[in-house]
């Protein structure tokens, strides 16, 4: 196998960017398409610019990291709750801290693989990388 020039690997696939568009539930390659079809099924191909979407493979990675995020977020939040509420009733803590860290994961879920999907088109992971097109 070649050795790849780190320099020339992304050089018209700019991570940063790539990422950004994949956060906001855009295609990494241009921006406009929408990345998903349904909650997190990602299209088949861009409506925009064609770009295959089908070798991504994020498989566990998005939950992972988004357990990750939440789970911070959560106990921060009920540590400073018990600093700051004491003697609040169990069970209300229980269903609040519950409801707070479902909604996060169902809103940052998706917003995580739109990013790590982008960030394999980027590096070309996954049989992003097979073809190399002009942009059209």
């Amino acid at each position: 196998m070649g050795k790849v020039d780190p320099a020339a690997h992304g050089a018209d696939r700019p991570l940063g960017l790539a990422v950004r568009r994949g956060l906001a539930g855009r295609c990494p390659r241009c921006g406009e398409g929408r990345l998903f079809r349904a909650y997190l099924k990602p299209v088949d191909a861009c409506a925009a610019c064609g770009e295959d979407m089908t070798p991504q493979r994020a498989d566990d990675a998005p939950a992972y990291v988004t357990m990750l995020i939440v789970g911070h977020f959560t106990v921060a939040g009920i540590v400073a709750a018990e600093d700051l509420w004491p003697n609040s009733p169990v069970m209300l803590d229980a269903v609040v801290w519950t409801v707070f860290a479902a909604g996060a994961s169902l809103l940052i879920l998706p917003r995580v693989k739109g990013a790590l999907i982008g960030y394999q088109w980027a590096m070309r992971m996954h049989g992003f990388g097979d073809v190399d097109r002009e942009p059209t």
